[in-house]
Order: structure tokens, then C-alpha cells, then sequence
């Protein structure tokens, strides 16, 4: 499962202009170089670096909120954040929600593809930081979420 995911980071690593990709997903941290020493290698993937480390708190960015209790959900790539699968639809979740690991929680279009974000374990959204509509960059802090 993971896997998909990290093929999808290849791919998207692979036709654009950002060198290396970091994410989390299921608990494992995931680093994508461009050119690095080591090689990993298959028949339908180019060449690339990948390491991974157990998870771990990310490192806040200039824009990290940091409330006393609850962590951020970061944005696993530069894109467009938006709330809902249309402009009319519902949003995924609302402050004070509460989410299951795998709920969606909102769509990040990056280059006419559109990836849904999705919960990496349970909790209650207690902030969400980000307007329907704008960019995102990579870690960018996405939602505040207080683990259950």
C-alpha cells in the first residue's frame, strides 16, 4: 500500500523542477532524492534515492502552528489545497471532527492530478490552516490534529 504512494512521489519527483520529496505515510518516514549516492533501481522506474527512518516529528516550518496540544498534518507536496471533491460538495472535515486513519481529508492538485490526503491515524481536527483554493508548498502545515 504504501508502495503506490511512493510511487506516485517518484512519479511526480520525476516531472518537476523539485529535487527531493519527503512524506509520511502509515507511520514510515520517506525521503525521494533526485541524485543521491545510492541507487534504487526497478524496470519501470528511472533511478532514484529513497531512504526511509522511523516516523518522527517533523521539524516546524516558519508557518508551523504549535498549540500546546495536537500535531500538524503537513502537505506531503506543492500544490492547490482544496477542501471538497467539488466547489459544491461538503467539505471532508471541519474543525472539532473527529477522523479515522485512511478518512480523507482534502485533495492537493499537482499538475492536473488531483491526490487526496489522507488521515495517518485518528484524532480530532482541532484547526484547520489553510483556505479552500490557495497553494500550498511541501510541509506546509495543513491541519492540527490531537491524536486519540
Amino acid at each position: 500500500m504504501w508502495q503506490d504512494k511512493l510511487k506516485e512521489i517518484i512519479y511526480i519527483l520525476e516531472n518537476c523542477d523539485v529535487n527531493e520529496i519527503e512524506a509520511t505515510f502509515w507511520g514510515r518516514r520517506f525521503r525521494v532524492v533526485k541524485s543521491a549516492s545510492l541507487k534504487v533501481s526497478s524496470p519501470s522506474t528511472p533511478a532514484v534515492t529513497t531512504s526511509t527512518a522511523p516516523s518522527s516529528k517533523p521539524e516546524p516550518s516558519a508557518e508551523a502552528v504549535q498549540p500546546s496540544s495536537g500535531e500538524n498534518i503537513l502537505s506531503p507536496m506543492p500544490g492547490t489545497f482544496y477542501s471538497a471533491s467539488s466547489p459544491d460538495a461538503d467539505p471532508f472535515v471541519k474543525e472539532g471532527e473527529s477522523v479515522s486513519e485512511g478518512d480523507t481529508l482534502c485533495i492537493i492538485e499537482a499538475m492536473k492530478i488531483m491526490n487526496e490526503i489522507e488521515a495517518e491515524q485518528n484524532g480530532t481536527i482541532t484547526k484547520i490552516l489553510v483556505e479552500n483554493g490557495k497553494p500550498v508548498e511541501y510541509n506546509q502545515p495543513l491541519f492540527v490534529i490531537n491524536p486519540s
